[in-house]
């Protein structure tokens, strides 16, 4: 029966392999420390992290995660183990920065078949970002568990320091760098869904009527927006959609001539702005509801139906249920390979005890022991695998009717819609940079979709990363990374409404050109590649300038102010071979544009082989943290949001032989034209 535990509550376990399961709602990080019989932390090698996760009997996850699943083998632990903690922790430099500003996090300890031991759900917690959550120790050769909740407004350093561990800060400083660096390689998760008084995208949001009062970006009436930019692109508008958003203006009606005596008054108590929409009038209609599946024959699970997301369109019900899908196959997958971790291991605990006896080695008692150990665990990830492929086959089900129904942003290039391209009017929720797939599921993949406007950076990696790059020339290498950079590039374009997207390019050698002449030919670069030390160093001038002045006049709520000519549409740096042709002050200015420039409209797309910037040092760390790394090859570099699964990309490359790239950017160039006129 399982135990909902409470602050410094504690329950006896009756099992020494288990796991601890955790459940935070966005990315943490996890951990555990080892103590002796004073509580002390001998050494940095008595914590298990993200940078080490493995310790003799207990393994955590590698990299922040919504969800965990930390492993443990009581019996494994040293001798001088007399107490493990289990530790949680927000990462530095990205979200929140105390748990009291997210949902409180639920641990569970549950035996390696699943059942549940005991939970904690750790309430109270407001400024602290980091916190013990549960202690698992020893009582009179008894193994405990108990809920301790303790949090530290200090972060993992001051929790490290008072369970004594003399090199708290270094190592805590570590673990934060061991995030960071996982962080950088997974895919960021949707934004949270928003109420349906407020539309996800503002780019989509109709002016207010005459008899309609304006709802803010809340959905409350009367609150006024700060003033954007004259153009397509509010660079800080929240949920990151790009129209400027229509000011409240009169609404209509004359002054009515009512007895003042008869209005009521707002109690002192009322806080906030005053509601001065008619309580009679709806300002928002709700979302239509989405198609709904065919009845499915008697024991036949539902047909799948494409759009049956949650949302105010197709595009966005479309966008919501590519992300279901992609959820739900990292956790169909988890629940696969913990079932046949458990088969393991309960085939190991099977043949241990049945050979532990040397009498059962005599004869065929060890022989049949070891058959119905193995038939045991043959069953069991059989049935593992059963459940498993039934959910593969109803995601691809839907998958097949999921794919020809997506808009262009978020299809393939080989998919139909792109023969009937248009310009659009309206900046997409988001676009497609690939697929991804895990090697249980190769035949399954899901479309990797990225918000718009860009949060970070694109860093298409030229080198040799995996055995299958090695076997590849470093020059078709190089080509090919440079050919996906200018397929993305063009899909960015194509989804954009004409003049509201421009590109820049930097070549310094010119050894580009064979790759970028889609790009040149149709006519929309914003000028031809710069090449040369003169070249790039007028493009990123222009670039930092341009951040820097947005920055000013958004900050200061003088948008009006900026000047006559600034081009304040979304603006796109691609840099081909990266770091070379680059001094200090160059690199110094693509770090500041990396950093800075996502939040006012200027975005990096750097083509680059990591090994060759390693001369560099750690000057360039920041820079390829800030920077979603993709690859011209597959490779298995990314990470899921919610487990961390190692997923394999491919890029969204243009079908050999296919002129729809041509095509969809000689569309684009002529809507370009009396655009800037």
């Amino acid at each position: 029966m399982t135990a909902e535990l409470v602050r410094g509550q504690n329950r006896p376990l009756s099992q020494v392999r288990l796991e601890v399961r955790v459940s935070a709602g966005r990315p943490v990080v996890a951990g555990a420390t080892l103590s002796d019989e004073q509580g002390r932390v001998r050494g940095v090698e008595w914590v298990a992290h993200p940078g080490a996760p493995t310790l003799p009997g207990l393994e955590v996850s590698k990299q922040a995660a919504a969800d965990h699943r930390l492993a443990f083998d009581l019996d494994a632990l040293p001798g001088t183990v007399h107490r493990v903690s289990v530790l949680l922790a927000l990462p530095t430099g990205v979200g929140p920065v105390r748990f009291g500003a997210v949902a409180a996090p639920f641990v569970a300890v549950t035996g390696l078949d699943g059942s549940e031991v005991a939970s904690y759900t750790i309430t109270g917690l407001d400024t602290e970002s980091a916190v013990v959550a549960l202690e698992l120790y020893r009582r009179q050769g008894a193994w405990k568990v108990r809920a301790v909740g303790q949090g530290y407004a200090g972060g993992l350093a001051e929790l490290l320091t008072d369970q004594g561990l003399p090199e708290a800060r270094r190592l805590a400083d570590s673990i934060n760098e061991a995030v960071a660096q996982g962080l950088a390689r997974s895919v960021s998760a949707p934004p949270p869904r928003t109420p349906d008084a407020d539309r996800s995208r503002q780019a989509a949001a109709s002016a207010p009527g005459p008899d309609q009062p304006y709802a803010g970006p809340q959905g409350a009436a009367g609150t006024v927006p700060p003033l954007q930019p004259a153009s397509s692109s509010p660079y800080d508008t929240p949920g990151g959609q790009g129209a400027t958003v229509p000011q409240p203006g009169y609404q209509g009606g004359g002054p009515a001539q009512t007895d003042p005596a008869a209005v009521p008054q707002p109690s002192a108590a009322a806080a906030g702005p005053v509601d001065y929409s008619h309580p009679g009038r709806q300002t928002s209609a709700p979302p239509p509801p989405p198609p709904t599946a065919p009845p499915a024959p008697p024991g036949q699970p539902a047909r799948p139906v494409a759009g049956d997301a949650t949302g105010w369109s197709m595009e966005e019900r479309l966008y919501n249920q590519v992300w279901g899908m992609f959820e739900d196959l990292a956790r169909t997958t988890a629940a696969y390979r913990s079932a046949v971790d458990f088969a393991d291991s309960r085939m190991e605990q099977e043949l241990d005890k049945a050979l532990s006896d040397p009498r059962s080695r005599i004869g065929g008692q060890g022989d049949a022991a070891r058959e119905a150990a193995q038939a045991k665990h043959a069953d069991l990830v059989d049935q593992a695998r059963a459940a498993l492929d039934r959910d593969l086959a109803q995601l691809a089900a839907e998958a097949d009717v999921v794919e020809p129904a997506l808009p262009a942003a978020y299809a393939r290039w080989d998919n139909p819609v792109w023969h009937g391209y248009r310009v659009p009017m309206e900046i997409p929720m988001a676009v497609r940079l690939g697929d991804l797939h895990l090697p249980e599921s190769e035949e399954l993949s899901i479309p990797m979709l990225v918000r718009l406007p860009l949060e970070r950076g694109l860093w298409i990696d030229s080198g040799r990363a995996t055995l299958e790059d090695a076997l590849a020339d470093s020059d078709e290498l190089r080509r090919l990374a440079m050919d996906t950079a200018v397929a993305n590039a063009a899909r960015l374009l194509a989804v954009y409404p004409a003049g509201e997207f421009t590109v820049h390019v930097i070549d310094p050698a010119g050894s580009a050109a064979s790759s970028l002449a889609p790009l040149v030919r149709s006519g929309v670069l914003d000028g031809p590649p710069a090449a040369g030390a003169t070249g790039v160093a007028d493009v990123l001038a222009r670039l930092t300038q341009r951040v820097d002045l947005v920055q000013m006049a958004v900050r200061g709520g003088a948008a009006d102010s900026l000047p006559p000519g600034l081009d304040t549409a979304e603006q796109l740096l691609i840099v081909n071979d990266f770091p070379h042709g680059f001094d200090d002050r160059a690199v110094t200015q693509l770090r500041y544009l990396a950093d800075e420039g996502p939040a006012v409209g200027v975005h990096l797309m750097l083509v680059a082989d990591r090994e060759d910037a390693a001369g560099y040092g750690p000057l360039l760390d920041p820079l390829w943290r800030a920077l979603l790394r993709l690859t011209p090859v597959p490779d298995d570099h990314l990470a899921d949001p919610w487990v961390g699964h190692a997923w394999t990309y491919e890029p969204a490359l243009v079908p050999s032989g296919s002129q729809v790239l041509q095509q969809v950017l000689s569309q684009v160039a002529a809507a370009r034209r009396p655009w800037n006129r």
